[in-house]
């Protein structure tokens, strides 16, 4: 049995050890970066920051959390009901522990995963029964290549570190090129962050002194230079930023002369759009997830959202699956009892076409009516459960048959 708990004295201690981390993971862990070509440093904190990458890790996260996780059992025909007797149904469904929801749970871990490459939680057990699951910091859980098989140590402060068995520890990874340990999507796009971070600024700037480029005064003669200071100062405290748009009084002689856009400006724009979509290219996520709906329209919006789980949220879910698996249930449990995310929300078309599919399920006896009541959250009538061809006329009962030669009409 593994207990862990956290104390405040330990912060401390966490900073002591992180000292001897690389130059890399200590910006991370404190949500710096290395600078990029643009000249904008991209860490965790300061590449949420950029819309664009909030959007896309909120997009993944906030779906992954919201997905209800059940635990099953397996029948012995192959079918598979509900085991919420079972402690585990309730820590993924439920509360993960006595101060933290399942939902908040998974929205942390997945989180970590997508802006520090690695997400952990650790199932604390009592008697091999899983008792509750608590979050772990990346920066206090390490892991080294033991022969191909991870092993994780949890740094303790002066207590040093502790060895987190494999069945105890829930790991959540992004890309992975040894398969140990996930790198941060935010480090690998940390480029195409930086440029679009650095086009927040252009544009700040931009609107900030006006929203129009810079013009020139023109005056008759030749100026002084404290004459020229003055002159500066005065118009754009008179009509820079929040001023703009005043009146301008131009002493005698004095013309102004605006520069027009060059073609770089005029294709900022296109440019921000661009960067939007090389960020989602980076987390995988469909433009229109993160509102950049250029393309969408209403009617393909319901196959983008049958493409966002596809190809964004199942690999995630997969993983989750997987390691809830090893790290929630024991060997000879894996056996009977599993997880699965429930994703039928997401999958969910309009009423009209849900209504088309019941129809054709129930009339081919793959569900009965009760079933798909189910489905959409209403309750079970008598009868329900058979499985019916509504589209099929009974036979008569014998002795209901209509005589012969009577007219049935």
């Amino acid at each position: 049995m593994f207990h862990w708990r956290r104390k405040k004295d330990d912060q401390q201690e966490e900073k002591n050890w992180t000292l001897s981390s690389s130059a890399g993971e200590l910006l991370a862990l404190f949500g710096g970066g290395p600078a990029t070509a643009s000249g904008v440093a991209v860490g965790g904190e300061s590449a949420l920051k950029v819309p664009a990458v909030a959007c896309a890790v909120r997009s993944i996260s906030e779906a992954i959390a919201q997905l209800p996780i059940i635990t099953y059992k397996r029948g012995d025909n192959g079918s598979k009901e509900r085991a919420t007797d079972h402690p585990a149904y309730g820590l993924l469904h439920d509360d993960a522990s006595d101060w933290q929801s399942a939902y908040d749970l998974k929205l942390q871990i997945q989180v970590d995963a997508l802006i520090q490459g690695n997400g952990y939680g650790f199932v604390n057990k009592v008697g091999g029964k899983p008792r509750e699951i608590i979050r772990l910091k990346p920066g206090t859980v390490s892991v080294q290549d033991d022969d191909g098989i991870p092993k994780y140590l949890l740094n303790e402060g002066k207590r040093g570190q502790r060895v987190i068995p494999l069945d105890q520890i829930i790991h959540i990874r992004g890309l992975s090129t040894d398969g140990i340990t996930g790198k941060s999507a935010v480090r690998l796009a940390a480029e195409a962050i930086g440029i679009a971070a650095a086009q927040e600024g252009h544009a700040a700037r931009l609107f900030g002194s006006g929203g129009r480029p810079s013009g020139v005064l023109k005056v008759p003669g030749k100026l002084s230079k404290e004459t020229v200071g003055r002159l500066r100062a005065s118009w754009e405290a008179q009509h820079a930023g929040g001023q703009s748009g005043k009146t301008a009084v131009l002493e005698e002689g004095m013309e102004f002369t605006a520069i027009s856009f060059n073609s770089v400006d005029m294709q900022f724009l296109e440019l921000r759009t661009f960067q939007i979509q090389e960020i989602a290219r980076a987390f995988r996520v469909p433009p229109h997830m993160l509102m950049e709906l250029g393309r969408a329209t209403w009617s393909n919006s319901e196959e983008m959202g049958r493409l966002f789980l596809t190809f964004t949220l199942m690999p995630w879910i997969k993983q989750w699956e997987g390691a809830i698996r090893r790290a929630v249930f024991s060997k000879d449990e894996r056996a009977t009892y599993f997880a699965e995310y429930l994703t039928d929300d997401l999958a969910r078309a309009d009423l009209s076409k849900r209504a088309e599919s019941y129809q054709k399920l129930i009339a081919a006896r793959v569900i009965n009516p009760n079933e798909a009541r189910a489905a959409e959250n209403r309750p079970p009538y008598d009868g329900g459960n058979e499985f019916i061809n509504p589209n099929v006329t009974a036979t008569p009962a014998a002795g209901n048959t209509p005589d012969e030669g009577t007219d049935e009409n």
